[in-house]
């Protein structure tokens, strides 16, 4: 999904690109892997639903992405964030603002042991499992409302659609490992005895000096159990201090101080419970059990508190402890996809890979990896198999958002099979509808009218002044080229096209507004645009020859506007579902881009367009005080 006039899906690449010329549809979905959702304020009482993303996979957070928003002064190399958003890693969940995570300036939390201070911070974040939608034929669902829409036009051109009924896979996805079938098989049969083997062993948490106050202890879980939180809390204390080589006892400690954290939305609490998860695996005679739980719950909780490379170290540390546990291996690859550090990942992977050809995560990730290097068609064995294993952690959007991708890049029209299974698992909204950060009842529809929006003041003033706006983009291009700062991106099946950003994330980029000051003056009374902090107002170009892939933008929060303002007489268009349209000089069109889009330019010039994003006008003052930039 291209940033410039459409939106994708991200996955991230380790260097960060700039947003300063990028597609002109979404972001780039071959950037590095990272989470970058902020925490969503909750409703009050009796507000309007909040922000709701499409996914029933546990939270894992991420490093806070403030200070990433902007890498450079320069309106026309701003950083790109929007692809950030569709990364492979578990949405985050939902919750109310007063649980937040330190700030990242501080070098040093005062529970934080110095050997584990981390400079990064995340987010703590509550999310409600999506409702199951069921789609009628010909209509769109998107939350809680159905908007019509035409059956998909069978033989336009250079239109593409999902089939009415996508059918299932009838091939037999090919080996993704690449090995002997007998090695394959072997492979298999070792995985499946270890599960069965997990599956019948019951965790031994008690060592012989715990069995000897196991009455006391299993006193302090009853009232942990039962909610008791402060009361389980000082009896487990009372434990420590009285036996403070009990492993099994400081270990309550630390569940109990995690409840608690969760109770009171403390971080403080949270990172006292970190703390004694180490401290309870660091005793003499613990138990192989509860040393691999506790040291796994206090990586969770690293990463839940935006501490990653403690929470990377923690997991390390596992899988040097426990090489043959293939599910801490998985989790590692996650710690260093956190990190944007895709090449640390994909060797994780591999050697996961190695010892089980079969597991369903391993595959599903390591096809999310080999996407992100651009390796399309190497991806999509490894993506669908995942996928198809249905093992837990892989029934997450993205997954079958960039699968889906994959596919259709490569000409394969089973693309919709998969965005059908995704809808179908709540993830989508529909097989066109493919964002992922959504807020529930929202209008949907691809193409919206001036008067639809309620902007028709805003629209008049952009089509009143689009020769003063023309002629200031007109100014900022390199002269020679016609052209912005070129960027490559991964949207493109070939062409060029670049951008000039003045407001991002509702806020305005450097000094970019110094070269255009009569466009920007325009725009300032204007909040629904400048103020949309899930949107852009940038200035896009495109050179001939150039070919936008289909994709969908990040939420349906918003609505973007296209104002013509060089348009050569034919052969640019753009296909906004079934629907395919052109730009006018001195014309806006709306569409919602979190449909899938397409963008050709086979015209014998350079097409200039305006673009300004606007909060869906269906959206609360609330909700756009409250949701997250993107």
């Amino acid at each position: 999904m291209a940033d410039s006039e459409v939106d994708s899906g991200g996955l991230k690449e380790a260097e960060r690109p700039h947003v300063g010329d990028s597609p002109e549809e979404t972001p780039d979905t071959s950037e590095r892997l990272a989470e970058t959702t902020n925490q969503e304020a909750a409703e009050p009482q009796g507000a309007e639903p909040t922000e709701a993303t499409s996914s029933d996979t546990p939270a894992e957070e991420t490093e806070s992405d403030s200070s990433r928003v902007h890498g450079d002064d320069e309106g026309s190399r701003s950083h790109q964030v929007e692809s950030e958003i569709q990364a492979a890693v578990p949405l985050p969940p939902l919750v109310e603002d007063e649980f937040v995570p330190d700030d990242p300036r501080d070098s040093l939390h005062p529970h934080e042991d110095r050997a584990h201070t981390i400079d990064t911070t995340g987010v703590l974040l509550e999310e409600q499992p999506p409702e199951e939608s069921v789609v009628e034929s010909g209509r769109h669902l998107t939350s809680s409302k159905f908007s019509q829409e035409a059956e998909p036009a069978g033989g336009a051109e250079n239109q593409s659609g999902p089939p009415v009924e996508p059918e299932p896979q009838s091939e037999t996805p090919q080996r993704a490992d690449g090995g002997p079938e007998a090695e394959e098989a072997a492979g298999n049969q070792a995985e499946e005895k270890l599960k069965e083997k997990a599956k019948k062993k019951k965790p031994k948490l008690l060592n012989k000096f715990d069995k000897t106050i196991k009455t006391e202890i299993d006193a302090a879980e009853k009232l942990r159990k039962k909610g008791k939180l402060e009361e389980a809390l000082r009896a487990f204390e009372s434990l420590v201090q009285r036996h403070p080589q009990s492993p099994r006892a400081r270990y309550g400690k630390a569940q109990a101080e995690d409840d608690l954290a969760e109770k009171l939305r403390s971080n403080d609490m949270l990172q006292r419970a970190i703390n004694s998860y180490r401290e309870a695996a660091e005793l003499p005679d613990v138990t192989s059990d509860l040393l691999r739980a506790a040291l796994k719950r206090r990586a969770e909780r690293q990463q839940f508190l935006g501490r990653m490379r403690g929470s990377l170290a923690t997991l390390e540390r596992l899988t040097q402890i426990f090489p043959e546990d293939v599910s801490l291996k998985n989790d590692l690859g996650v710690a260093h996809l956190l990190l944007g550090d895709n090449k640390g990942a994909k060797k994780v992977y591999e050697e996961v890979l190695a010892v089980a050809p079969s597991n369903g995560f391993a595959k599903v990730h390591y096809g999310f990896i080999l996407k992100s290097e651009n390796q399309i068609e190497q991806s999509i064995p490894y993506l669908k198999e995942g996928l198809e294993s249905g093992e837990p952690g892989t029934d997450d959007g993205r997954f079958y958002f960039h699968l889906g991708d994959a596919l259709q890049r490569v000409g394969d029209s089973s693309a919709y099979h998969w965005y059908e299974l995704g809808h179908k698992r709540g993830h989508f909204a529909s097989v066109w509808q493919r964002s992922l950060y959504n807020v529930d009842g929202l209008k949907a529809q691809p193409w919206w009218t001036p008067k639809e929006t309620g902007y028709t003041d805003l629209v008049k003033t952009l089509e009143r002044n689009w020769k003063t706006i023309r002629d200031e983009a007109l100014a900022v291009m390199d002269q020679n080229t016609r052209s912005f700062v070129p960027e490559e991106e991964n949207l493109r099946e070939r062409g060029e096209w670049g951008q000039y950003t003045l407001w991002q994330q509702g806020k305005k980029v450097g000094n970019s507004c110094q070269g255009v000051p009569k466009t920007c003056a325009l725009l300032e009374r204007y909040s629904e645009a400048t103020g949309c902090k899930r949107g852009q107002i940038k200035f896009s170009v495109m050179q001939p020859g150039t070919h936008v892939w289909p994709h969908t933008g990040p939420t349906n929060c918003r609505l973007r506007m296209h104002l013509g303002l060089v348009v050569p007489k034919q052969g640019c268009r753009i296909r906004c579902t079934d629907q395919t349209r052109e730009w006018e000089e001195g014309k806006v069109l709306i569409f919602d881009d979190s449909f899938e889009h397409e963008v050709w330019q086979e015209a014998d010039a350079y097409r200039l367009i305006f673009i300004v994003d606007v909060w869906h006008p269906e959206l609360t003052a609330y909700q756009r005080q409250t949701l997250s930039p993107i």
